[in-house]
């Protein structure tokens, strides 16, 4: 079991790319690609969501606390075998590109699964040099109990790249790379290694 959780919706857009792309639209078009291909290989998927909404209360007082609030009781309930968290970046130099992944610091088997999905993305772009890092501050990879990474699909802010996320055929060429690197995960779990 997979839990793919598609980054911000409703009334929090994330990053707004150089073209007017919205982060939100573009984490659940591919969290949504992304789906269907593990069901294919017989994956049992939980989403986060499946449409352009949050999923904080109606009378949340903070909403994107109560939101991620809410991510995090989904993913540890469901108990899934990892999380993959599909976001967009953004950087104030428009030349900064590349698709990069997140894990808690002190999680060794959300390091290996960044590894090896930084690895996979390279399935969508062979020329991205940008390597997994580490990170203790970010209240997804916190805060749940089963190996999570964030996956930043490229950078809004850059023109190029912003071109391509918005794009369907890219998104499918960003699901079946993040598919790939699931795939690898999961053997290398249940290898035992």
């Amino acid at each position: 079991c997979i839990c793919i959780d598609s980054g911000h919706g409703g009334n929090d857009p994330g990053k707004i790319g150089v073209a007017g792309t919205k982060e939100k639209e573009v984490n659940l078009a591919i969290a949504l690609k992304l789906k269907k291909s593990l069901e294919k290989q017989n994956i049992r998927v939980v989403m986060t969501r499946t449409d352009d909404r949050n999923l904080a209360d109606a009378n949340a007082t903070n909403e994107k606390i109560a939101d991620m609030k809410q991510r995090v009781a989904k993913m540890n309930s469901e108990q899934p075998d990892a999380v993959i968290s599909i976001h967009q970046n953004s950087y104030h130099e428009e030349e900064i590109h590349g698709a990069q992944v997140f894990y808690y610091s002190h999680s060794a088997e959300g390091h290996t699964a960044a590894k090896l999905m930084q690895q996979a993305l390279l399935g969508a772009d062979s020329e991205n040099t940008r390597q997994e890092k580490a990170n203790d501050t970010y209240y997804l990879l916190r805060r749940t109990q089963v190996p999570t990474i964030i996956v930043e699909c490229g950078f809004l802010s850059n023109q190029q790249e912003a071109e391509l996320l918005a794009g369907k055929d890219y998104q499918k060429k960003i699901a079946k790379a993040i598919a790939t690197g699931i795939d690898e995960y999961l053997r290398n779990a249940a290898d035992g290694t």
